[in-house]
């Protein structure tokens, strides 16, 4: 039956991804926050589909650590999941991602277009110095800046070391980091076509004030994320509904 249910909300997931896509090329001539829009759009119908068909639903846990204005959200990534989540609850968010998606064709045309920090990982030096420039701007144009730490999907349970880009951008831009920690591989997972029932929790920890030495801040960070992922891939965490959830960084925005 999971296996059933998983063919149906893949049909319909890349059905629906098609739709968005066709729809995000008609507004490539608009402002490019309309891709935030239909962004947001393609994630809403996505969580739909997971709630109707597979049974999968979430909930937010600490909505009262996610700020007003420009902000670092460094997140666990165990699942595709993770990279839709956010469009719902933050307010045009500037992912940092692999410049290897912006080459898929048409998809990766829209992502560009949304204005995301590229990564060129081949680049050594040069890839920190573009990411830092692309990151300066999101903060100049009052956006939220979204990275995942360990630059790779990981099982639960699963730990990688993170990489020194959070690092360099806690240090240059000087705005707190929010940890965040889930469990989305359990029923999600890594190249699995099978989606299990459940429901993901999505933790928002306390911020990382600016200012710490750097490895203390990395120590700190990975510490946080990682024992509180343990924690709700244990079932020892405890997590409020998100259907009520109204993000405050979409307050006072055009």
């Amino acid at each position: 039956m999971h296996w059933l249910r998983s063919l149906i909300f893949n049909l319909g997931f890349y059905g629906w991804t098609a739709l968005m896509v066709l729809a995000g090329v008609f507004l490539l001539p608009f402002p490019w926050r309309s891709m935030h829009g239909i962004g947001r759009l393609w994630a809403l119908g996505t969580m739909a589909l997971l709630r109707v068909i597979v049974g999968l639903d979430w909930r937010i846990e600490g909505a009262e650590n996610i700020a007003a204005g420009p902000t670092i959200y460094a997140s666990k990534h165990q699942s595709t999941w993770d990279t839709l989540i956010f469009a719902l609850l933050l307010r045009d968010p500037a992912y940092v991602l692999k410049r290897e998606l912006l080459w898929i064709p048409l998809f990766g045309q829209l992502l560009a277009r949304s204005r995301p920090i590229g990564v060129n990982r081949s680049a050594g030096a040069a890839a920190l110095r573009a990411m830092l420039a692309d990151a300066d701007r999101a903060v100049a144009a009052g956006r939220p800046i979204v990275i995942f730490p360990e630059g790779t999907r990981t099982a639960p349970g699963e730990r990688r070391p993170f990489h020194p880009g959070i690092a360099a951008l806690y240090q240059r831009l000087g705005l707190p980091v929010v940890p965040i920690a889930l469990d989305s591989g359990r029923f999600w997972g890594r190249r699995r076509f099978v989606k299990q029932p459940g429901t993901i929790t999505i933790a928002f920890l306390p911020a990382i004030a600016p200012g710490l030495p750097r490895k203390a801040f990395m120590a700190e960070l990975e510490e946080r994320i990682e024992a509180h992922s343990r924690a709700l891939v244990s079932g020892s965490s405890t997590a409020r509904p998100a259907a009520k959830f109204v993000p405050p960084s979409w307050s006072g925005l055009n």
